[in-house]
């Protein structure tokens, strides 16, 4: 019997560890599967409209970023800027400086109706990563950020909707207090803004059928699909509630698969956007 207590206790481990990977990479409702339906014709403008400002960003302005392109990083933040304006939006700039190069992040909000002084803020950065026209990274998510601003421009929410396009996302400026998101969370904190939630729309534009396309950290590869062909909702544990809504409410509408996780934030990976300063 005494031989058994260690196996006995190893299974329970295990048992334990595997609920717990479970509880981290379960999310509400289904991921979509099978053929997408046939686009209406709003959804036919949305693509088009993301495409159009995805080739704006990644062919028309190119390269965007202090270390090679500072003067198309520029060129990207006045496009941002022109967008939200010819949006119907008020921008604030949050200028910094690095190095002496001025640059600026670009604040828009959509002041809510019921709660107008708590916060969710949507986020994504504009420059690109040095050596790439960075038309998913992060291209794709700047145009997501303004299909949601002008969507929602019309149609206040109850809280404020803050659409903030970051500079500086990009190495060498990524986890320093150089980067765009850093400023402006730092900056929110010391105004007192009551931040309820952060979302960052990062790298949506990638795609493929191709098998063994997608990879994970360990032990993760044994729950999620090995076909990069899905969004991924990552949060930390402090997140998961967040995550869980963002999810199942994308879930319930979503023709496009999705996937998400809410695990500890030494994970590598689990951090590395503009959501890590919030």
């Amino acid at each position: 019997m005494k031989r058994l207590v260690p196996l006995a206790g190893a299974v329970l481990i295990a048992a334990s560890g595997l609920s717990c990977l479970k509880l981290m990479t379960t999310m509400p409702g289904s991921s979509f599967a099978g053929p997408a339906p046939a686009f209406s014709s709003e959804a036919l403008a949305l693509v088009e409209s993301l495409r159009a400002d995805v080739t704006a960003l990644s062919v028309g302005i190119g390269e965007r970023n202090l270390g090679n392109k500072p003067d198309q990083l520029e060129a990207a933040a006045t496009w941002v800027e022109a967008e939200l304006l010819d949006a119907g939006y008020s921008v604030t700039p949050e200028p910094f400086q690095v190095n002496g190069h001025p640059v600026r992040n670009l604040v828009a909000d959509l002041p809510g109706t019921v709660a107008p002084k708590e916060l969710i803020v949507i986020g994504a950065h504009y420059d690109s990563a040095e050596g790439t026209p960075g038309a998913d990274d992060n291209a794709s998510g700047v145009a997501v950020g303004l299909a949601l601003a002008r969507h929602f421009h019309d149609t206040p929410q109850p809280r404020t909707v803050r659409f903030v396009f970051f500079t500086n996302e990009e190495p060498p400026y990524f986890r320093t207090d150089a980067m765009g998101s850093d400023v402006s969370a730092k900056r929110a904190k010391a105004r007192g803004d009551d931040v309820k939630a952060m979302l960052s729309l990062e790298t949506m534009g990638f795609f493929t059928d191709a098998k063994d396309s997608q990879h994970y950290p360990w032990p993760f590869s044994g729950f999620y699909p090995s076909t990069g062909h899905f969004i991924a909702f990552v949060a930390d544990t402090d997140s998961r509630e967040l995550a869980h809504d963002v999810a199942g409410t994308f879930r319930a509408h979503a023709t496009i698969a999705s996937e998400g996780s809410s695990v500890p934030a030494f994970i590598e990976g689990v951090d590395w956007s503009d959501h890590g300063p919030y």
